[in-house]
């Protein structure tokens, strides 16, 4: 054990297992989460070479290896519930990515929540058993965005046990993985689109990983903006079956994870026309590959994307359509149906399309804590071991972390996974609660949650992105090394931004939803949940206070004053956007013209609502933890958070007269205090997410802090290393040098 990072854990003023309790929800559950990790840490079979030295098909190979050996072995130990079934995916998985991602996470759901009792009782049996392995081909080159699934009474439920098993294998403490989307999207989807008789046929199937499927969505041409996805099926009466094509270039399915090789079946979303109408995008059940040989069927052109940025383990995939027909069973019909004379039946409720894009982006706000804790550790624990450089000459090199520069940059990131960590269980016990409002045909917060969730997804990704990459940097040359851990982190995260939605359209749909409360607000109409605050809206606010006015903020210690000064920062923000907005409106020009010319104030509203919501979630979580001392502790990194944001955007706090000039300057001495109080803890307070070595997978953050030996012994298992002199040589440099 590396004496420096012994003697940072001698320090901690509370004791770490008290807080891990905490963020598990418990004693028992840290436990039973320790004892899950055993399970896989303990088993040969999921010993491997180490990835970085693999190429990307034998990276996939391994990934596909080990996907198939993971399902066999919960299985064997009896591991139904969703969180250990998430624990276990979290260990077994490592660093590596899922080949039946799509098919868990798209094709499965997709099935069990559209598919009819008839075609789940077809279908559900062959994906449980992987004789069907599916995708979701939904996104073509043209278009793409997040799928209108639907969720309502039992299917949430179930929907919810499925999204956890698969959405969060994949994104909360490792990288996804090539089966992530049959778990996480495939089978919810069934689960909430199919009728019983859809359920009844599929969902077997691809519960035994016969049906392997994934969730076939985005096009080439189209992602965000769903409503111009181009892929059309058609309804034959004739045959009773629908036909499906790509009609251009744009429309073919470009990026669905497990699409390339792994699934035998995709939920595809695509334009239902039937009696001469569009009746606009619905989803399907489409085989693409044939259940025993796994060639690819008549019709269906599909593969691999390429090597991406990042994810070498998953095959994401294009998929191209040519009339390829398909049972008009296999259309999802729990909700919209198609008879057999062709005639269609509404959806009750276009509400119900929030239901799965809602649950994922609730998903990926609990991953941004994840992935951004896990480079806070690998940062703050290289950074108690490096020396470097001298604070007074002749004395020993300080560890990186006594320079106050790099406490400043790592710190607040902490502050922030920790912030993030609140907002995530807070977003996943919101979502259950709402879904068991809709099943009780209570549709009121649904909206809400849609916009807090798309606004909260963009925030948090923005933030832990960037957060990310500082982590890698303050670990000088060495975070760019594989061996650091972070790129692959960032590689992993990354995507996130762009996703589920872009981040920037899912800022302006939370601020859709903003504008539109403002205006009941303004109207005299009581507005509920986390946009209350607009009911206390007062004439004038917007003017710029006088600077001797008394400032909002009395005390910038306060928790509670400076989450009142958030609040009215929020307000103010909506607020001008929305007057911004109508003035645009009344200038004589279009909704459409007068949005974009608003959409800077828009998103910035946004923000700030979401700036607000976690700085209030942060501090509202403390009233539950009961121990002093870790009280202490997590008090002075919520006022880091809140004070550090008020540092980053001075210019909102001021133009309202929330904090005065001298305020601002208190702030800035106050975090310069808070960095000083908090470094003691830094370690103990990233050893609290209590990230085994084999799950961070990093040599620059070790539990043991022995980085060095552990590099040099990394360095020689590359393949390079394996000859003295390598093949190159002989062929190029040595004639080159006769030649000379």
């Amino acid at each position: 054990m590396n004496p420096d990072i012994c003697k940072e854990r001698d320090s901690a003023t509370f004791q770490t297992e008290l807080l891990t309790n905490i963020l598990d929800g418990g004693a028992d559950k840290t436990a039973r989460r320790r004892e899950i990790e055993l399970l896989v840490i303990n088993d040969p079979d999921f010993q491997h070479e180490d990835l970085n030295f693999l190429s990307r098909s034998d990276r996939y190979d391994a990934a596909v290896k080990k996907s198939s050996m993971m399902i066999m072995k919960m299985r064997q130990h009896g591991i139904s519930d969703p969180e250990e079934i998430m624990c276990y995916k979290s260990v077994a998985k490592g660093s590596t990515h899922e080949a039946l991602g799509l098919h868990y996470v798209m094709f499965l759901p997709t099935l069990l929540s559209q598919g009819n009792p008839e075609q789940q009782e077809k279908w559900l049996p062959l994906s449980l058993s992987f004789q069907v392995l599916g995708t979701y081909a939904q996104t073509e080159m043209g278009h793409a965005l997040s799928p209108p699934i639907k969720a309502q009474g039992h299917s949430a439920q179930q929907h919810a046990v499925w999204g956890e098993t698969g959405v969060r294998g994949c994104v909360h403490r490792g990288r996804p993985e090539p089966l992530d989307l049959h778990l996480g999207m495939f089978l919810p989807t069934l689960l909430n689109q199919a009728t019983a008789e859809q359920q009844d046929h599929f969902f077997m199937q691809a519960w035994n990983l016969e049906i392997i499927g994934t969730y076939a969505q985005t096009e080439m041409g189209h992602g965000t903006h769903i409503r111009g996805l181009e892929t059309t099926a058609t309804y034959d009466p004739s045959t009773q079956e629908f036909v499906l094509n790509s009609p251009t270039i744009s429309s073919i399915k470009w990026w669905p994870g497990g699409l390339g090789k792994t699934s035998n079946h995709a939920i595809v979303l695509a334009q239902l026309y039937t009696q001469g109408q569009c009746r606009g995008l619905h989803p399907f059940i489409v085989p693409i590959r044939a259940m025993g040989t796994h060639e690819p069927l008549p019709g269906v052109v599909v593969g691999d994307i390429g090597p991406k940025f990042g994810f070498d383990e998953v095959d994401n995939g294009f998929l191209k359509l040519e009339n390829v027909r398909i049972p008009r069973m296999n259309m999802l019909m729990k909700y919209s149906k198609v008879a057999p004379d062709g005639s269609y039946v509404k959806p009750p409720s276009d509400k119900l399309t929030y239901g799965t894009m809602v649950f994922i982006r609730s998903m990926i706000v609990s991953d941004s804590a994840r992935s951004l804790s896990k480079a806070c550790t690998i940062a703050i624990r290289y950074s108690v071991v490096r020396h470097q450089s001298e604070l007074r000459q002749g004395e020993p090199e300080p560890q990186i972390l006594d320079y106050q520069t790099q406490q400043y940059k790592l710190l607040p990131l902490l502050a922030t996974a920790y912030a993030f960590h609140c907002v995530g269980q807070y977003m996943t016990q919101t979502y259950h609660r709402i879904t068991g409002d809709i099943s009780q045909g209570d549709f009121s917060q649904l909206p809400e949650l849609h916009a807090l969730s798309a606004g909260l997804k963009a925030f948090t990704t923005w933030i832990a992105t960037a957060g990310i990459e500082m982590c890698r940097m303050a670990c000088g040359g060495h975070g760019y090394s594989r061996c650091s851990g972070l790129p692959d982190i960032y590689v992993t995260f990354t995507p996130t931004c762009t996703y589920e939605g872009e981040n920037t359209v899912m800022m302006l749909q939370t601020a859709r939803y903003l504008v539109k409360c403002y205006t009941q607000a303004s109207e005299g109409l009581q507005v509920g949940g986390t946009v209350s605050y607009l009911n206390e809206m007062s004439q004038g606010r917007l003017q710029p206070q006088p600077v001797s006015a008394r400032p909002t903020v009395v005390d910038i210690n306060d928790l509670s004053c400076l989450v009142e000064a958030y609040k009215q920062r929020a307000s103010r923000l909506v607020e001008l956007a929305a007057r911004s907005l109508q003035g645009e409106i009344q200038r004589s020009k279009s909704k459409e013209e007068a949005w974009n010319n608003t959409s800077i104030d828009l998103v910035r509203a946004s923000d700030a609502h979401c700036h607000y919501v976690v700085v209030k979630l942060f501090s509202a979580k403390l009233s539950e933890v009961g121990d002093t001392a870790v009280h202490s502790v997590l008090s002075s990194l919520a006022l880091l958070y809140a004070l550090h944001g008020i540092s980053q955007h001075t210019g909102d706090f001021l133009q309202a007269g929330l904090l005065s000039g001298p305020q601002i300057y208190q702030v800035s001495q106050r975090l310069k205090e808070l960095l000083s109080q908090l470094r003691p803890n830094a370690v103990a307070l990233v050893d609290a997410f209590d990230y085994r070595d084999e799950m961070l997978n990093s040599v620059l953050g070790r539990y043991d802090g022995n980085v060095y030996e552990n590099m040099f012994e990394w360095a020689r298992q590359s393949p390079l290393n394996r000859t003295q002199v390598h093949s190159s040589f002989h062929k190029y440099l040595k004639p080159l040098q006769s030649k000379l």
